[in-house]
């Protein structure tokens, strides 16, 4: 039954997908009447079509949008786990777009091991309604910027740096997992600097949203002196080489806190040298190992401030782990009684 009602739903999405061209870059971002701009953050759905294992992720997802009723949505990859690869990114994609809601998508390591290379899934994915992915410059490129603008006078107020973490070292003698490449480090830094120039030199409140943790992510639990929020159940599976993108953010200055998926039993947030680095709570069902409740990461930025609040939605309308950037990271002094 669960499974002619999936089916039946996916090729409702597809029809409307055919027949609504609608583009949600042609409606701008912006924050809402109260300042606020809420993101709903869902990684490693793991999903596999018509698999029984996978309801729990669908049912989350649909919760999740019902509960927070986010004005963006950005997947941290690995968002598919089985072919067909079309038919199962459509499914999950539309569970959003049916809500009219715009959405962003960044690739994981095992999206594109399922029938369709990274470049198939992009075009794929930009016939879907609401998507935020841009049209490329060139082929084979998967990272991009999307602008929120202010409610009152439409002004640029904050960037989200969507990125592509790629997948596995071609490095010979260098195992795991891949690392930023030296021109999407190049490709930021002009972002970032051409976004600052306009902003009258000021670095404008930014976020980056990728797949693979970056090897500070390591570097910061190992310190005394970073408060950590949320839980870590699992070594950091970050790439055994550093090529340097936390430090182009750190230098640049606008990147507040980057979010990313990949570590399933995973969910903290710990503060770096200024920036959060932090995941998102695994969202997939049983078709990947996971010791945690699946759910979602929420971030809410404030317009005009370098701030922003986040926390996990959970099942039942339960929040955990809630914080603010950056007061709930830093490490307040002693003082004695």
């Amino acid at each position: 039954m669960k499974n002619t009602i999936a089916k039946s739903f996916l090729l409702l999405c597809c029809c409307l997908s055919f027949y609504c061209s609608l583009n949600a870059q042609e409606h701008p971002l912006t924050f809402n009447e109260k300042g606020q701009f809420k993101i709903v953050q869902f990684t490693d759905v793991h999903f596999k079509l018509g698999n029984p294992a996978s309801d729990v992720a669908i049912e989350r997802i649909q919760e999740v949008l019902d509960k927070e009723k986010p004005e963006l949505v950005i997947f941290t990859g690995d968002v598919i786990y089985s072919s067909p690869a079309d038919e199962s990114m459509q499914f999950i994609l539309n569970l959003v777009s049916s809500r009219k809601i715009p959405f962003a998508v960044t690739f994981g390591n095992h999206d594109d091991e399922q029938g369709f290379s990274r470049q198939q899934l992009y075009d794929l994915i930009r016939t879907i309604p609401y998507n935020l992915l841009p049209e490329q410059k060139k082929p084979g490129v998967f990272d991009y910027a999307l602008e929120i603008y202010s409610q009152q006078n439409k002004e640029l107020s904050s960037i989200l740096y969507c990125m592509d973490s790629n997948s596995y070292s071609s490095v010979e003698g260098v195992d795991g997992y891949a690392w930023f490449e030296f021109d999407q480090i190049d490709w930021y830094r002009k972002q970032s600097m051409k976004y600052t120039e306009k902003n009258k030199g000021v670095p404008l409140p930014g976020l980056a949203f990728f797949h693979i943790p970056l090897p500070e992510y390591q570097e910061a639990i190992t310190s005394l002196t970073t408060p950590l929020k949320g839980t870590r159940l699992e070594y950091i599976c970050s790439p055994q080489l550093n090529s340097g993108m936390f430090t182009a953010m750190r230098q640049c200055g606008d990147v507040m806190g980057t979010f990313v998926g990949h570590d399933h039993d995973n969910d903290f947030a710990v503060m770096w040298h200024d920036i959060l680095l932090a995941y998102g709570r695994f969202t997939g069902g049983n078709t990947e190992y996971n010791n945690l409740p699946n759910g979602a990461r929420v971030i809410q930025l404030v317009e005009g401030q370098r701030e922003f609040t986040t926390w996990i939605r959970l099942a039942d309308d339960e929040i955990i782990d809630k914080a603010t950037y950056p007061d709930s990271f830093v490490k307040k002094p002693f003082t004695p009684n």
